[in-house]
């Protein structure tokens, strides 16, 4: 694991992305889950650890919203929900926490129909499945399953749009939708040798880097704090946007306070002018409702498609991830 193999990981995500577009329509991934499935599930129950988790997080409430009861629980966890016909398991892995979906799946085989989402065929967990979707993410030297992860969170997309939740017309078109993607990742990749010093600039500070994401997109911020974590090995939170007002913004008046803003919150602009007042500083990624840019952001950086929520989701977190190889490589470790 070094800074130079996750910038090289970084780099392949447009080519990867593209790759996975054109296996459309030839390839569908759920094509068995109606076999599965004798009716549509009473429930969905999404199991994960770290980013997976946060993956499965955002496929949970687009389907809560769509009037399907589903969670999305940690697979260390020692809940034991009933399992039954009804219930639909899918388990995420990106690479690691593979004992720990392991275990929790033995609740569930021949009990509930299994789907699992893994890097690849030969996952151990991919054994415990009733259907197996491989990510085709392609191998990462850095180990850290940033592609993984985008992928992922692809696919489970493209799941609970199978299962019933709702879409944007841009999003209805799944391999259009990845294309999309492909595009905003080059654009930012394109970009970075400009865009990446001028921003690190602005967070570099003695007490980390907080990610603030709005609800629907905290999973951006989440995997950007993972990365952070493990690969330049620095401090990093995440919070929502809305509730930074009332919990995070302590914090703001005691430390020297940095932010990499996932902009789109109805609360950006409330989160700025606090912020402002108690002297931090912010990076903003996206534009803002009703504006092009969050007012007081120290950088702003834009890509194409940054203004439908699913780019963001699958797009936004590589402003994190070369942050990340940044710090890394200027950290000499």
């Amino acid at each position: 694991m070094t800074a130079d193999s996750l910038s090289a990981d970084l780099a392949g995500m447009p080519d990867a992305l593209s790759r996975l577009a054109d296996r459309f329509p030839r390839w569908d991934p759920y094509a068995a889950l109606p076999a599965l499935l004798d009716d549509e599930p009473a429930s969905v129950r999404f199991v994960g650890l770290g980013a997976a988790r946060h993956a499965c997080a955002v496929a949970a409430a687009r389907l809560r919203r769509a009037g399907i009861a589903a969670t999305a629980d940690f697979s260390s966890s020692a809940e034991a929900p009933p399992a039954g016909p009804e219930t639909l398991v899918v388990a995420v892995s990106l690479g690691g926490g593979q004992k720990e979906l392991y275990t929790v799946l033995d609740r569930y085989v021949a009990r509930s129909p299994v789907v699992v989402l893994a890097p690849s065929v030969d996952a151990v967990v991919g054994r415990q499945a009733d259907l197996l979707v491989p990510l085709h993410a392609g191998e990462e030297a850095s180990g850290l399953g940033c592609r993984a992860y985008q992928h992922a969170l692809a696919l489970l997309l493209l799941l609970g749009h199978r299962l019933g939740a709702p879409v944007s017309g841009a999003s209805a078109n799944f391999p259009g939708l990845l294309r999309r993607v492909a595009n905003a990742t080059s654009f930012l990749l394109e970009g970075a040798p400009e865009w990446v010093p001028r921003a690190a600039r602005v967070l570099e500070g003695p007490d980390g880097v907080h990610l603030v994401a709005p609800a629907e997109r905290l999973a951006s911020a989440w995997q950007g704090v993972q990365v952070l974590r493990k690969g330049p090995v620095k401090v990093a939170h995440a919070a929502e946007t809305g509730e930074w007002s009332h919990t995070d913004r302590h914090l703001a008046a005691v430390t020297d306070y940095r932010a990499l803003l996932f902009a789109g919150s109805a609360y950006d602009e409330r989160f700025a002018e606090h912020l402002g007042q108690l002297r931090g500083a912010f990076v903003a990624v996206g534009p803002t409702p009703g504006r092009e840019r969050v007012p007081g952001a120290g950088v702003t950086v834009r890509y194409p498609g940054d203004g439908d929520p699913d780019v963001g989701l699958l797009a936004e977190p590589l402003v994190a991830e070369l942050l990340a190889a940044h710090w890394w490589a200027a950290s000499g470790r």
